[in-house]
């Protein structure tokens, strides 16, 4: 069965790692700390070495009569331990040969220095010298780091050569030997009860470390799948709207930086409206799935990249040389879907399989272009696609009057737009799910041509960002809702789009106090909607100005939560009044994933304390599971389309949008 990327995402993040069996995790114990061992036995070795010839000045004083024969036991002795010692380590010995060899070591380090001192002819000295044998088991079982069997065994033959010498030594009297044969068993007793106990210490500490290990591995591959699946749409399994931006700024980045061109190529799959309409939305993913895979699989040649750019629409972006590789790879793209012939007999336009229209705008020298044109320009050659037709190609070129950029044109509009009255709002309603009243409405701005004709905010919004005019239409449309509705209550709250041109212009905080002051308006009365997005930085100038405008009591409102960068981040360094979640989360909720996601997404808000409002609600089951997730307020056509003030002057009653939104009894 073939998985799309966010499948595969999805078995990730429910995967675990496995773990090693009890027989394997002794293995890997014993054989993960053979270098640290072997380097700290080696170093043990070496003190032991030198203690024991310290030792030699003992000898002196206490059995003086051999101290000659036991001091050069004590060197031949040592010398023979570091010399085998060191050539096992050339040899590159194995931790538990190097030590066994060392146990060794040390027991025969013990009798070497028992034997010739029990030849003294001082009784008492060596009566009390001979208890230094507890030392040798100390050694073994506390100093080194020995597994407790090797600890044991090497600990029991110097008990049991204590005990030789005790019993082979006459002059000594028997309540002594009884005495200092007690202490010798209790030093056995206890020092290897504590190694067992070290032992198993060591191993539970290394059985914490692979444990944390592992949860380590599992938690970076669970960012890891959780970053894919941020990124990844997760119908197609292409990359989303939100990485697919991301890779637009690399491409421009290395385009203004080494010159890299590139080109971006937007497809339309033509009449799907009709296709979902005829096959059901289920064949409708079916179809969007098939046409990514083929899109995939015809830009390898050209390692561009590809992603959902939105419903029907892909987005393809790729590093070429000349305007002749465009049309070549736009061509590829579109007889690549054709030859594909899945059926589409609904389309009445000739056609009866799927195909697509495909626009696209190559990166030319051009002053002061900004990262938003080329998908601007490939956006105007995909509509001219379209007119054309469909199922073809159109390349977008500057010099054409049909396709060339209108936004001279909307520039110049918008200079003269509030004087002659070409600007207007309309307000949508936003509404409470478990009242059904209407709580505020969101104005959204309207510019028509002086001929009438509507231009798309779409067109002139970053246009007029981009020229600044957007600070005089702030300012009109903050003035125009405080005179149309707030005045005179007829609505609790406007939320107006604020534009991130508006929060950097220094005075802009105290431009909007005086609007409030001349009109008389409250400010807890007005929302700024504000948009996380490309253009949306953080910076001291914005944070402060959004401080300003919260002292003067007007609400902070985040847009489209979830299709920016910067979400979470403004999450956490501002207090918003309410999260609007975007659309997209809630149109992709007919999937048990996008409805996950959708309650992820809810729940990370509500956990941050902001009310929270949901956009796009469009049909009753999508308002149904408004009510079901507790949501706070709706908007969408369902619940109320956007409509001129008028409507809003008129006496509130409950009308049917209100009762669709109320919960039934």
């Amino acid at each position: 069965m073939k998985h799309t990327l966010a499948d595969v995402v999805e078995i990730d993040l429910n995967a675990e790692l496995p773990r090693p069996a009890s027989a394997e995790l002794r293995i890997l114990y014993r054989d993960e700390g053979q270098s640290t061992r072997r380097q700290d036995t080696r170093q043990g070795m070496w003190i032991a070495i030198a203690v024991y010839l310290l030792f030699s000045v003992t000898d002196i004083l206490l059995v003086p009569d051999v101290a000659p024969y036991v001091i050069s036991a004590r060197f031949v002795i040592g010398t023979i331990a570091f010399i085998l010692l060191e050539l096992q380590f050339r040899w590159n010995a194995s931790a538990d040969t190097i030590d066994a060899t060392c146990a060794t070591a040390l027991v025969i380090a013990y009798a070497g220095w028992l034997y010739p001192s029990l030849m003294t002819a001082d009784t008492p000295s060596i009566s009390y010298y001979m208890v230094f044998g507890a030392i040798f088991m100390m050694s073994v079982n506390l100093f080194f780091s020995f597994q407790f069997r090797l600890s044991l065994m090497a600990s029991a033959v110097i008990l049991l050569i204590f005990f030789a010498a005790l019993l082979s030594f006459p002059p000594i009297d028997p309540s002594y030997k009884l005495a200092f044969g007690t202490f010798c068993v209790s030093c056995f007793v206890f020092t290897s009860y504590v190694n067992w106990k070290l032992n198993r210490e060591r191993y539970k500490v290394f059985l914490n470390a692979i444990e944390a290990r592992l949860q380590q591995k599992e938690a970076a591959e669970r960012g890891d799948a959780l970053l894919r699946l941020s990124n990844t749409d997760p119908l197609t399994g292409l990359e989303n709207r939100r990485a697919i931006d991301q890779r637009l700024r690399d491409y421009w980045n290395a385009w203004q930086t080494y010159g890299t061109r590139f080109t971006a190529i937007l497809i339309d799959v033509d009449f799907f409206k009709k296709y979902n309409d005829c096959y059901g939305h289920q064949e409708g993913d079916r179809c969007l799935i098939q046409v990514a895979d083929v899109l995939t699989e015809s830009i390898k040649p050209y390692n561009g990249s590809i992603g959902r750019y939105g419903g029907e629409e892909f987005i393809v972006l790729a590093r070429v040389a000349s305007q002749d590789e465009v049309a070549e790879l736009a061509e590829s793209i579109r007889c690549t879907v054709e030859k594909m012939g899945l059926l589409h007999q609904q389309r009445r336009d000739g056609m009866s399989i799927v195909t697509v229209s495909v626009g696209a705008a190559f990166t030319r020298s051009e002053a002061g272009t900004k990262l938003e044109k080329i998908i601007h320009e490939a956006d105007r050659a995909l509509y001219g696609a379209k007119a054309s037709g469909r199922n073809c190609i159109k390349l977008f070129d500057p010099n054409d009057p049909h396709s060339s950029d209108e936004s001279e044109n909307v520039a110049a509009l918008l200079k003269i737009a509030t004087a002659q009255n070409l600007v207007s709002l309309v307000y949508q309603p936003i509404r409470n799910v478990s009242s059904g009243n209407v709580e505020a409405v969101e104005a959204l701005m309207r510019l028509t041509m002086i001929d009438g004709t509507s231009v798309s905010p779409s067109l002139f919004i970053p246009i007029a960002e981009r020229t600044g005019a957007i600070l005089n239409l702030g300012y009109w449309a903050i003035r125009t809702v405080c005179s149309e509705l707030l005045i005179d209550n007829h609505v609790r709250v406007v939320s107006v789009n604020v534009s991130p041109i508006q929060l950097k212009t220094p005075g802009f905080a105290t431009s909007v106090a005086a609007i409030l002051g001349e009109t008389g308006v409250a400010g807890g009365r007005l929302a700024f909607e504000i948009t996380e997005g490309l253009e949306m930085e953080m910076n001291s100038d914005i944070l402060r100005c959004i401080s300003d405008l919260k002292t003067l009591g007007i609400k902070i409102w985040l847009d489209d939560f979830g299709t920016g960068f910067a979400g979470l981040s403004w999450l956490r360094l501002i207090d918003f009044d309410t999260v609007k979640i975007d659309r997209s989360f809630l149109h992709d909720s007919n999937t048990p994933r996008g409805k996950a996601m959708l309650q992820d997404i809810i729940g990370l808000v509500r956990n941050r304390g902001h009310k929270i409002l949901v956009e796009g609600v469009e049909t009753d089951e999508q308002l149904a599971l408004m009510h079901e997730f507790r949501i706070d307020q709706v908007q969408g056509f369902h619940v109320g389309r956007p409509a001129p003030a008028e409507k809003f002057r008129a006496k509130p009653r409950v009308d049917d949008h209100a009762s669709r939104v109320r919960r039934p009894a």
